[in-house]
């Protein structure tokens, strides 16, 4: 078993940014007695509690089982209750897998989980794509046909419903769950008041708080801030994440959630400043930053989600869809707008010669633009295509945040299909 706690130590009170501390092994580390994590695309916290076993999420389907074997190779008591800290695929998926090897599991949720399972099956391909894009993949990787499921339609639903709060008494065990909206509107953490242990979820993800994800429902960074501000109260001895290491320590782990919530709350609070100062969304998207001494913590980077996308999301959850630009209001169609503009620049091959051009002196952001214009003004043209797929290549290798590879990377592929090119 690994010393996941000596990592995070060390991690954590050096400013250590070299370790691996997102691991994706599905193996198990004891971390106190009793309490056992099972690292994987999102973790399994279990907790023995003398009367079988409780497992704080299942993660993936494709992990499910693996997750399961490894519990099963710590101890042979059962697992019993299985507790959603929320209903995102990476953590329910596994229930099929606990489902098909222990008998009789209460599966403990919000009232919002079903809900969301709802839309997903009414969503199913959508989610099916935007996660491809998401992790590295793009629209079409699937090939012609039927998408798969984006989560299993046998995953186990709540069966014990939680509403803003609730107690558990499983075995010598007493567990505390809080309801708040976070990443989602489904969250739960809980609360080993005998132990002052806390399973947070996805509230802690040891990079910088996914609560801007640009093709995803509504996050909600004001609550996600007032949750970890609870957490601390509570004067927490163990923090158990979903994802990453174990953290140990009040002191500690006081400090860590305090500078997630004091990033949050820095963005809210711009954001919100500038909207009530008459500022449109371009003026603010470049406006709004986190200080680098923040972003710069090994469990605050952005190599995920990032500010930039979090300034959006305050800004569609208080001002709606529209940015502020009179003409973006009902505007006109994208390659109607590139065609006036390439005809007026003197055609699609001056737009695409400058976007190359701006891209090697370094304004990515602009080039991107440009090359947009070309490729919808020339939408068959593979020679504009082949440098368009270029620039966005040349973006990605730019950018820290998966969510952002991911989108550039679907674009150069995109203009990689219509130049024929094949190009990874």
């Amino acid at each position: 078993m690994a010393d996941l706690l000596a990592l995070s130590n060390d991690v954590i009170d050096n400013g250590l940014t070299d370790r691996p501390f997102n691991r994706i092994n599905n193996e198990l580390s004891e971390v106190a007695d009793g309490l056992a994590i099972v690292e994987s695309f999102s973790h399994s916290v279990v907790a023995d509690t003398g009367d079988g076993l409780v497992a704080f999420d299942a993660s993936h389907v494709q992990t499910g089982q693996q997750i399961v074997e490894a519990i099963k190779g710590w101890t042979s008591d059962p697992v019993t209750h299985i507790v959603y800290t929320h209903g995102h695929a990476d953590h329910v998926g596994g229930s099929v897998a606990f489902d098909a090897a222990y008998d009789d599991i209460t599966v403990v949720g919000h009232r919002n989980v079903d809900v969301r399972f709802d839309r997903y099956a009414a969503t199913n391909d959508w989610n099916v794509q935007i996660n491809a894009r998401q992790f590295g993949g793009v629209s079409g990787d699937y090939g012609m046909g039927e998408l798969p499921e984006f989560i299993p339609s046998n995953t186990h639903r709540p069966d014990h419903i939680v509403d803003d709060h609730d107690v558990l008494q499983i075995g010598n065990r007493t567990i505390e769950l809080h309801h708040a909206r976070g990443e989602t509107d489904d969250h739960l953490w809980g609360w080993f008041p005998e132990e002052k242990w806390i399973t947070s979820g996805d509230f802690f993800i040891w990079n910088f708080p996914n609560a801007g994800n640009p093709q995803k429902v509504q996050r909600y960074p004001i609550e996600w801030a007032e949750a970890l501000r609870k957490m601390i109260a509570k004067g927490p001895e163990l923090l158990l994440p979903a994802h990453g290491l174990p953290i140990e320590g009040k002191d500690r782990i006081a400090r860590v959630l305090d500078d997630v919530a004091t990033s949050l709350e820095l963005i809210v609070s711009e954001v919100i400043d500038m909207m009530n100062a008459g500022e449109v969304l371009d003026t603010i998207v470049h406006s709004v930053t986190v200080p680098e001494d923040l972003l710069s913590k090994p469990y605050l980077r952005p190599l995920y989600d990032e500010p930039e996308f979090v300034v959006r999301g305050v800004w569609r959850q208080f001002g709606g869809w529209w940015d502020g630009a009179a003409s973006r209001l009902k505007p006109s169609p994208d390659a109607a707008l590139a065609t006036e503009l390439a005809s007026l620049a003197g055609g699609v091959d001056v737009l695409i010669a400058r976007a190359q051009i701006v891209a090697e002196q370094g304004d990515h952001r602009l080039a991107c633009h440009l090359a947009d214009l070309a490729g919808w003004a020339a939408p068959a043209d593979s020679g504009i295509h082949r440098e368009r797929a270029l620039i966005y290549r040349g973006r990605r290798k730019q950018e820290t945040s998966l969510m952002a590879k991911g989108i550039f990377a679907a674009a150069a592929r995109e203009s990689e299909q219509i130049a024929g090119s094949g190009a990874d």
